[in-house]
């Protein structure tokens, strides 16, 4: 939670600010600022580093307050979860490599921090091999999407028995603890033409907000991007799990590639998804 009160200080509004100004931003935006202000200053910043729009021009990421959890029946059973994950610290770039040898040739970098937030980045190690010694890791924020192995000897470990898988036909949120079913609700996920893509990601960042602002009371961001951004967007490309201030749009095919859940499930999520929690979304 330190993570999350340093999000909320001012130098934070500068950073969402120079994110804004800059448009279509691929890299990570360097923190200018003083501490002061307020995070109302920051949400115009912030809607533009995720994936999703109201309308042509601007981006759709505010939480709908009376917007609760579909009362529809829940799809048929989705794959069992997984009991415990395997999570590590990043505190610095580290190079992947295609299979678990320090000789093997590199297909890309795991990076310390979040795209757009530097928040520290908590990697979901899918599996291990070597005795432990290397784990597997799907790079974050790349595209085509791609896997491969870093080597874990002085790397922090923790583990969360907590997962959230994504139906994107059936436009339903799973959340699962133990490999058990928590709870399930219906979301929006990516329109025809900018659909939601599948793969396995994990959370990045956790950003707080106050009610009734343009990011409702939190919002998620997940290791993937939206390599098929809508026409006119000049936002950022960070998929995220977010409310939404058109309730109407949950449970179909309306997004322009994040997950839109309502501010009930929001709450329900908020003591599940720690940074590195397994993300897992399929057609």
């Amino acid at each position: 939670m330190g993570r999350e009160r340093g999000i909320r200080t001012g130098w934070l509004a500068a950073l969402f600010a120079g994110a804004l100004a800059l448009g279509a931003t691929t890299g990570v935006v360097s923190i200018t600022g003083r501490p002061g202000g307020d995070i109302a200053r920051a949400a115009g910043g912030i809607q533009r580093a995720f994936a999703d729009r109201a309308g042509p021009a601007r981006a759709n990421i505010a939480v709908a307050k009376s917007a609760g959890v579909a009362a529809s029946s829940p799809p048929r059973r989705r794959r069992r979860g997984t009991a415990s994950h395997l999570l590590v610290r990043v505190p610095s770039a580290m190079t992947v490599r295609a299979w678990p040898s320090s000789s093997a040739r590199p297909v890309g970098t795991l990076p310390s921090s979040s795209k757009y937030y530097h928040v520290g980045l908590t990697a979901w190690l899918e599996t291990t091999a070597k005795h432990g010694r290397w784990g597997q890791v799907e790079i974050p924020y790349s595209w085509p999407r791609r896997s491969g192995w870093i080597p874990l000897r002085g790397l922090r470990h923790s583990r969360t028995h907590a997962e959230v898988q994504i139906d994107l036909s059936r436009h339903w949120v799973t959340a699962m603890k133990f490999g058990k079913t928590l709870f399930g609700a219906r979301g929006a996920t990516g329109s025809p033409s900018s659909p939601t893509p599948p793969g396995h990601y994990f959370v990045t960042d956790r950003i707080p907000f106050s009610v009734g602002g343009p990011l409702g009371s939190f919002a998620f961001g997940i290791s993937g991007i939206q390599p098929h951004l809508p026409a006119g967007w000049s936002g950022g490309n960070q998929l995220a799990i977010h409310g939404t201030s058109d309730p109407s749009s949950i449970g179909r095919s309306a997004s322009a590639g994040c997950i839109r859940v309502s501010e009930r499930t929001l709450h329900r999520l908020l003591p599940l998804l720690k940074l590195g929690t397994p993300i897992v979304i399929t057609r």
